[in-house]
């Protein structure tokens, strides 16, 4: 099979110009197909901000009501999404830029309320919030198929009008997931660290390979916490759905995380 590379971005990374443009070069030298998913770094909170919006997280996810949807589907599927596919194209890139309603690539469902807030045990409401039915997995590869660069928006949608903040975490693992048997598949999480780090105040300290059982007793010690343990549990999900690598680490390193030769590896056991 051709390989594939699905790479997430973190928002750090989004909000700094010149990193995000050094990232950009070595998406754009990455050779194969490959899809690169965003999120919003902190653009859409601070628009909320100045509405007057309060924004809401639990456990490393947003709340996301209608007014924050507004500004998220504006943020996410427009600015963003938009100056990074112009960018990748004057870097020889021919990138399209999709959100799950595109083509109906990303099917999703309202989150329910029976999630619960691992501070307090109490039932969440995350509002306009979607949890991924299904991946076009067809439509996407004839795409790929003709060359073009994905670069995808997490927005989804419910086949009913209704659109959906999705996390970028989950729309990477479920592109992975659902592409895996057409393509051999690597996703890698890039962001601002080195890796998943054993004390998150020094870089130096990366685990080099994580499986489910270290990965229990990591959150249990409380070494893994908060916006960490999304990426994670995705990681482990894409794993069990067929993709042949996972890997987290830094953005500035990309081609040495493709090449595993840094960050954290994912792996079944």
């Amino acid at each position: 099979m051709n390989p594939l590379s699905i790479i997430k971005i973190g928002g750090n990374i989004i909000d700094d110009e010149a990193k995000l443009a050094a990232f950009l070069d070595a998406f754009a030298a990455v050779k194969g197909k490959k899809i690169l998913v965003h999120g919003g770094g902190k653009l859409a909170t601070k628009m909320a901000d100045g509405l007057g919006i309060r924004q809401q997280l639990v456990d490393g996810r947003r709340i996301t009501d209608a007014e924050t949807l507004k500004i998220v589907t504006m943020v996410y599927a427009g600015t963003i999404n938009k100056n990074i596919v112009a960018l990748l194209q004057a870097r020889g890139c021919n990138a399209m830029g999709l959100t799950g309603a595109d083509g109906n690539a990303i099917l999703a469902h309202k989150r329910g309320t029976a999630s619960g807030n691992s501070a307090t045990g109490q039932a969440i409401d995350y509002g306009y919030v979607g949890d991924v039915d299904s991946v076009d997995a067809a439509f996407l590869t004839s795409l790929l198929q003709q060359d073009k660069v994905l670069v995808f928006a997490p927005i989804t949608h419910d086949g009913k009008g209704q659109l959906l903040n999705t996390n970028a975490d989950t729309i990477a693992q479920e592109l992975a997931r659902g592409l895996s048997s057409s393509f051999e598949t690597s996703l890698v999480y890039s962001f601002e660290k080195s890796g998943v780090l054993m004390n998150a105040e020094d870089e130096s300290s990366v685990i080099s390979r994580i499986n489910p059982t270290y990965y229990e007793e990591l959150k249990q010690q409380q070494v893994i916490f908060a916006g960490m343990i999304p990426k994670l549990d995705n990681a482990f999900a894409a794993l069990k759905s067929g993709v042949g690598k996972v890997i987290i680490g830094r953005a500035e390193e990309l081609q040495q995380l493709l090449a595993g030769g840094s960050g954290t590896t994912i792996v079944h056991d």
